[in-house]
């Protein structure tokens, strides 16, 4: 409550003031008094040009809104994919820790994109493109690993062939004659890497062999999903109303 004395100290007894009634009629963005009809925008109090004018302001959804946001979520999850993938490669661990930056990529991605805008389309976009660049990183991951095991084994086979004390012979006959191999089907590259994509999608739950490691992962993964899922979600802004002014409440003091 704000004192009631005037300028010189003098008490005034010929208005009466309350707790909140001051600035219970004023606007919260132009802070003028509100005499008739008010809104309310996210739960505050708004005269109705504001309100009017946060309307006219919100981002209207469209086709070209979605293109874009999905456009920009795809790149952020090629983004999160390399991010995870060279994470694995380089650290050699597979820490399930990665996804809840992979989620917040592709979210601020969607969110950027389209302009703010989120809504349930944009929410699963950014559900199932955290998920595809988490899982499909795998492949990379594997690879690189099994390229390493091959250098290995092509290293110790090198060293192993021949030893030291070993001595071509001078009287050898000549090798055999090979026949040449037969022309062989090229492979099907189509069919193999629509292979690993099946296989890569499927991964966080092929981790499950390892029922700790695997059920850690899938619950980091669900948490990477949410935080995308709640980004896209896109700025929500609420208008209610209109409604009735309340009269400010006037009480009689007597002077005398």
């Amino acid at each position: 409550m704000s004192d009631p004395r005037s300028a010189d100290g003098t008490p005034q007894f010929s208005t009466a003031e309350y707790p909140g009634a001051a600035g219970t009629n004023l606007c919260k963005s132009c802070n003028q008094t509100i005499s008739g009809n008010y809104y309310r925008v996210n739960g505050v109090m708004a005269c109705p040009t504001c309100a009017a004018r946060v309307k006219s302001q919100i981002p209207r959804d469209s086709h070209a809104a979605f293109t874009r946001g999905l456009l920009f979520g795809i790149g952020g999850a090629i983004l999160g994919l390399v991010l995870y993938a060279a994470f694995g490669i380089i650290t050699g661990w597979m820490i399930g820790y990665v996804s809840l930056a992979v989620g917040y990529i592709v979210g601020k991605a969607i969110r950027l994109g389209s302009g703010g805008i989120g809504g349930r389309r944009y929410q699963i976009a950014a559900l199932a493109l955290t998920y595809a660049a988490v899982s499909l990183a795998a492949i990379p991951i594997w690879v690189a690993q099994v390229s390493k095991a091959r250098n290995a084994t092509r290293s110790e086979l090198s060293q192993s062939v021949r030893s030291p004390s070993e001595q071509p012979s001078t009287n050898s006959s000549p090798a055999p004659q090979q026949k040449p191999a037969s022309a062989s089907r090229p492979p099907n590259v189509g069919r193999a890497i629509v292979g690993l994509v099946f296989i890569g999608l499927a991964s966080p739950f092929l981790e499950l062999r390892d029922p700790v490691h695997g059920l850690l992962g899938l619950v980091i993964l669900f948490v990477g999903i949410r935080i995308a899922w709640q980004i896209a979600r896109g700025t929500s802004i609420q208008i209610l109303g209109p409604f009735k002014s309340p009269k400010p409440a006037s009480v009689a003091v007597n002077s005398g």
